[in-house]
């Protein structure tokens, strides 16, 4: 993207840095990484990263707004799953996008998908340090957004997390932590915050007649009460992997949320359709196209089109120019759980000894209790395919996770 510094890096590059920079990123983490992480960082120009987060900014205030897309939106929560004490806003977001030519032949960001969850922001602030520290880039090349340092950006990851609480209490809870690939980040986020990694269904439930339901997590033997939840744990998990927790999410709880578990439903693929802006893709829900409506919003040529489930992860059941069989098959009375979009085609952009690579670029937003939403800190994944997660990438060189730096 800025060719000096890209062919800079190109040229210096060597395949025994790479290999440094793999452990050293272990080490910093305290566990190994086990999704591919791609040969290079990226470089941008900062304003297009600045565009970027200024379309997730509007779109998010958008929808957070909309008393009327909030209501459609909490219909498709799971009733077992719709968590009592809402919270007025989500305290994450990412936006995801991709890079197209607009009709003019200039590069134009577009809107792959938002979703209100939490990602990987301490992993991607640690990964940063690794390629700077690796391939000894210039210290003028920034990555944290919103004018943010290293003491801004964990100071507001502390303020929106452990919010007042003794960080003893405050707990980051997802299915079988030690089992995930995100393992890397919970164990660098909980190390920078002191809080306690759980799995979620292991939290102790305390119930008393007339009052909110307590929750303990078990540490030295002792019951610890847990006063606020980072939750990284995703409903669409918790029902595939048949997990039964010791609690019901539609009881009252005297705990608070660090990521509320109904923006997850709130602000995801579902918003898409109601989002009508330059950046968004046309999308449809695909039982009222099958029924004939909105049928014109979509590309006359199939090939354009993407299915997607509608609360799945990591790209999991994304169909390709889906067919009419394929259509046909989805039960009538899952159809409202699917989205038709169409198609973003990345731009090929990345100069790399394979040729050039498509990067996807996900902004990382925070939103404090009391406070403002924030853009503060891209996560890049390099791919040359179809899908671009980090999963289907394995088998190639310079493609995976990566990051965007850009020049002061």
């Amino acid at each position: 993207m800025i060719p000096s510094l890209r062919q800079d890096f190109n040229r210096r590059y060597r395949p025994e840095t790479y290999r440094d920079f793999l452990r050293n990123l272990d080490a910093r983490l305290g566990s190994h990484v086990e999704f591919r992480v791609a040969e290079t960082p990226c470089f941008f120009p900062k304003e297009m990263l600045d565009e970027m987060a200024s379309i997730g900014e509007e779109l998010t205030q958008r929808l957070v707004g909309n008393a009327t897309y909030l209501e459609a939106s909490r219909a498709m929560i799971p009733p077992q799953y719709c968590a009592v004490n809402e919270t007025p806003h989500p305290h994450f977001m990412t936006a995801d996008f991709g890079l197209v030519r607009d009709a003019y032949g200039k590069l134009a960001p577009k809107l792959v998908e938002l979703q209100a969850f939490p990602s990987v922001f301490g992993y991607q602030f640690e990964l940063c340090e690794a390629y700077r520290s690796a391939f000894s880039l210039d210290k003028s090349l920034a990555f944290l957004m919103g004018g943010h340092t290293e003491s801004s950006f964990w100071k507001l990851m502390e303020r929106v997390i452990v919010h007042r609480h003794d960080p003893e209490n405050v707990v980051l809870t997802e299915v079988e932590p030690m089992k995930q690939k995100t393992l890397p980040d919970f164990l660098v986020t909980a190390q920078r915050l002191g809080i306690q990694l759980v799995d979620i269904a292991q939290l102790v439930p305390e119930r008393q007649p007339g009052k909110s339901t307590r929750l303990y997590y078990r540490k030295d033997n002792k019951l610890i009460p847990v006063r606020r939840i980072y939750n990284r744990a995703i409903v669409d998990e918790l029902i595939r992997k048949r997990i039964k927790l010791p609690f019901d999410f539609t009881e009252s709880f005297d705990v608070e949320w660090a990521g509320h578990p109904n923006w997850y439903f709130h602000i995801s693929k579902f918003s898409i359709p109601y989002l009508d802006y330059p950046a968004v893709p046309a999308a449809v829900f695909l039982d009222e196209w099958l029924a004939g409506k909105n049928n014109d919003k979509l590309p006359g040529d199939r090939e354009q089109w993407i299915l997607k489930p509608l609360f799945s992860f990591a790209g999991k059941g994304i169909e390709f120019a889906p067919s009419d069989e394929t259509l046909d098959a989805i039960p009538k009375d899952m159809r409202h759980e699917f989205l038709l979009q169409e198609r973003v085609r990345f731009e090929h952009l990345i100069e790399t000894p394979f040729g050039l690579t498509q990067p996807e670029i996900r902004i990382l937003y925070l939103w404090p209790d009391g406070g403002k939403l924030e853009p503060v800190i891209s996560l890049v994944r390099l791919g040359r395919g179809k899908m671009m997660g980090v999963d289907h990438n394995r088998d190639q060189e310079w493609v995976g996770g990566s990051a965007a730096f850009y020049p002061l």
